[in-house]
């Protein structure tokens, strides 16, 4: 497949979209709806890494049964 942006699960769409304003608004990052063309790469992978961070927290303490 050629776009990297499919979801796996697309019932999690709206999940993960609620999930990234939820990060971008702790990491101070002022997302709007819609268009986000002109945010910095820098404030992108704040976003992003961030996710990936506590998508692996999460994981982690359900692996552990916690």
């Amino acid at each position: 497949m050629t776009n990297s942006n499919y979801k796996v699960v697309p019932e999690a769409t709206e999940a993960l979209n609620k999930f990234k304003y939820e990060v971008a608004s702790e990491v101070g990052v002022n997302l709007k709806d819609g268009y986000n063309g002109d945010l910095s790469s820098r404030d992108a992978g704040r976003i992003g890494g961030n996710m990936v961070k506590k998508l692996i927290e999460q994981a982690e303490r359900q692996m552990a049964g916690k």
